[in-house]
């Protein structure tokens, strides 16, 4: 059940990025032949007075298609209202609505998530809690004698007090100490032991002992008690999702080679959403407005076949003056399209196999 709701959120998100193009353009008058959900064969359709509506098979993705590419349309070719022939602005809105859909979205279902079931919060208390250890007998933490359920209160004389920022701190003396001993003041049930730690270095000289880390402190939920107070919760925690996204996707940018393994598929996504779903399905609304503003983010992004590509190429319009010859255009866009399916498809093997080997 919690994997088909992850997938139900990945076509809603999908159905809401198409509509957002899809409405755009006939807000406009503008000509739309085809609105499709899916690839593949079709399941379904229904055919409207001019936009035939395809629900098919393979669900995970979509369309929008107007006559501009259909050499059979009846419409003639000098039509006012076809996408082509309209002013490059009127374009540009069509093409950036899927974006600007998403982001929207995103920021109702966290305003939804605030009148329903609220926010996760965390009532901190003094130090940083161990979880778990992560790695071997060989360890830094397991031959510190550290375990399970341990709170690390002091580090050396310094207090990490009881703040969101605790487990940062910690981390950060941790990374900037490789091969350094640092006394641990550890709370362990109700005794207050001390014990000493020396971080491993790894591959980039930065400390590590081979333990989660998580904040010490009582899980809650902070519920919204009018709609105004919705808004604005809604609004910092899209702020602050927003925020941690370009952040990710930064780091991701600017070290790809050592951040590559972490590009997933619709499969990463779904397994992501379904254990998310399995533990609280409330969480299927941050999930949600996370995939939402990621799917905004991608498709912004100045690549071929994708919407970025396409703004991409209505900026050369507007400084030259007219736009790239359609040959160049078409080749461009065919290439990326064989190229982000072959990614799309590479992936989808890979985290499907990680899958199966992992479960």
């Amino acid at each position: 059940m919690s994997v088909l709701a992850a997938i139900a959120v990945l076509i809603v998100l999908i159905v809401v990025h198409e509509l957002g193009h899809f409405a755009a353009a006939r807000l406009q008058g503008i000509h739309v032949n085809r609105f499709s959900i899916g690839f593949g064969p079709t399941l379904l359709q229904y055919q409207g007075s001019e936009t035939k509506y395809t629900i098919c098979a393979f669900p995970l993705g979509g369309y929008v298609a107007f006559p501009d590419d259909d050499p059979e349309s009846p419409i003639p070719p000098d039509d006012p209202n076809l996408l082509s022939n309209r002013p490059i602005l009127d374009r540009a809105i069509v093409i950036s609505a899927g974006v600007i859909a998403n982001l929207i979205f995103a920021y109702f279902l966290l305003v939804g998530q605030s009148l329903t079931i609220g926010f996760q919060e965390i009532n901190y208390d003094s130090g940083v809690l161990v979880p778990e250890i992560i790695e071997d007998s060989d360890s830094a933490a397991t031959k510190a004698g550290i375990k399970p359920g341990d709170i690390i209160l002091k580090v050396d004389e310094l207090d990490l007090g009881d703040s969101p920022k605790s487990l940062e701190l910690l981390r950060d003396i941790i990374q900037d100490s490789p091969d350094q001993s640092l006394k641990l003041t550890v709370k362990r049930d109700e005794k207050i032991i001390s014990l000493l730690v020396t971080p491993q270095p790894d591959a980039e000289n930065q400390g590590k002992i081979g333990v989660m880390l998580a904040p010490n402190g009582e899980l809650t939920r902070r519920h919204t008690s009018n709609i105004i107070e919705a808004f604005n919760s809604g609004a910092a925690e899209y702020q602050r999702i927003s925020g941690l996204m370009f952040q990710g996707f930064w780091q991701l940018i600017s070290n790809f080679q050592d951040n590559a393994d972490q590009v997933g598929s619709p499969v990463a996504i779904v397994a992501v959403g379904a254990k998310l779903a399995r533990n609280d399905l409330g969480n299927m609304f941050q999930f949600g407005a996370l995939i939402s503003i990621n799917l905004a983010i991608i498709n912004i992004l100045p690549l071929p076949a994708l919407d970025g590509g396409q703004l991409a190429f209505l900026v050369i319009e507007g400084v030259l003056g007219k736009p790239l010859p359609s040959r160049l255009q078409d080749g461009i866009m065919q290439t990326g399209f064989v190229l982000l399916l072959s990614l799309g498809v590479f992936l989808i093997v890979r985290d499907t196999v990680n899958l199966a080997l992992f479960q």
